[in-house]
């Protein structure tokens, strides 16, 4: 009996433990959430689709004679991230540049909630909003997770795509991974993953966002006001955490159903990678793909590494160039009688 008493005790303020653990990270993330969303309020106009809005950064004249660039995020990131990479750039050199926060991401409603987390789903939206804006076809410019969903954009929408800038995708279904143990398939679990979203894991973001970004440049230096320029923080509110974990959780199963179409698009392409890219290996995404899109065009970037669009930006600018200078030549060839 004394043996049970004491195993209630302990079991008892265990409990407790975990109680003022969560609450505590619930104000946390409060502050946080609050604080971020003043720090970084949205910046371009929303656009209005099926289910909400996507929110959109713009830069560049609106009428263009060199048409329209719209730049696709990756994972844990938002407009500003390419916007402020390679986007100003492209302004520059006179392209209409339009940045979309994914669905979930940045000020974009979650379409769909989990449902809207394959590139599938995610580019039936952006190829609503892209028609709703009026740009006519666009180069799509996908970094990392967008590279899936840019091709997905191409496979299921090509009347919206002129061309395609695949920066460093993730492309090509994953390798057999290990079963995870108890504890991650539990904190996975939709109803588990929400509690965690709104309690520990903002402040567990916090805490690794600066080496997160520094990971993510490697071998590079992160650029000191990459975390300001890039809004990064915005990943840190509930709701983005657990977009972001739902759209990592299912990009195996929509790449593995994606992948076998690729040969099947036409939109002129140009894959651009670092071949010293740790976080996507350009020997398993980038170099098969171009293999398998017809005519495509690869690029790799000697000792660069995942975050091609702030370190080789001048190149990336010159493959968009070059690709634009494509597609106008391809339109203002004769058509044979």
């Amino acid at each position: 009996m004394i043996l049970l008493h004491w195993l209630g005790l302990i079991a008892g303020a265990m409990l407790g433990v975990i109680v003022c653990v969560l609450a505590a990270g619930a104000l946390v993330t409060l502050i946080v959430t609050l604080r971020v969303g003043t720090r970084f309020p949205p910046q371009g106009p929303f656009i209005e689709v099926d289910g909400g809005r996507l929110a959109t950064i713009e830069a560049g004249p609106k009428a263009s004679s060199k048409g329209t660039v719209v730049l696709l995020h990756g994972a844990s990131a938002n407009a500003a991230d390419p916007m402020e990479g390679v986007g100003r750039r492209l302004a520059e050199s006179g392209f209409r540049v339009i940045a979309f926060d994914r669905p979930g991401y940045g000020w974009s409603d979650r379409l769909g909630g989990r449902d809207g987390a394959s590139p599938a789903a995610q580019g039936h939206a952006i190829a609503q909003a892209i028609e709703r804006m009026g740009t006519g076809p666009v180069i799509l410019l996908g970094h990392s997770w967008s590279g899936a969903l840019a091709g997905a954009i191409a496979l299921d929408h090509p009347e919206v795509v002129s061309g395609l800038v695949l920066v460093a995708p993730v492309a090509m279904p994953f390798p057999a991974m290990a079963p995870l143990p108890w504890y991650y398939r539990l904190a996975l679990k939709p109803p588990v993953a929400w509690l965690l979203s709104r309690t520990v894991a903002t402040p567990i973001g916090l805490y690794y966002l600066e080496r997160a970004g520094r990971a993510a440049f490697r071998p590079q230096e992160i650029p000191g006001d990459y975390l300001e320029r890039s809004r990064s923080a915005l990943v840190l509110r509930p709701s983005t955490m657990l977009a972001n974990l739902e759209d990592l959780i299912g990009l195996p199963a929509a790449l593995a159903a994606q992948a076998p179409r690729y040969g099947t698009i036409a939109a002129p392409t140009v894959i651009i990678s670092g071949d010293a890219d740790a976080a996507v290996p350009a020997t398993r995404h980038a170099e098969p793909l171009a293999g398998i899109i017809p005519g495509a065009r690869l690029i790799l970037l000697p000792g660069i590494g995942h975050m091609v669009p702030y370190m080789a930006t001048d190149a990336l600018v010159d493959a968009v160039e070059g690709l634009a200078t494509r597609i106008g030549a391809t339109r203002h060839e004769p058509v044979a009688p």
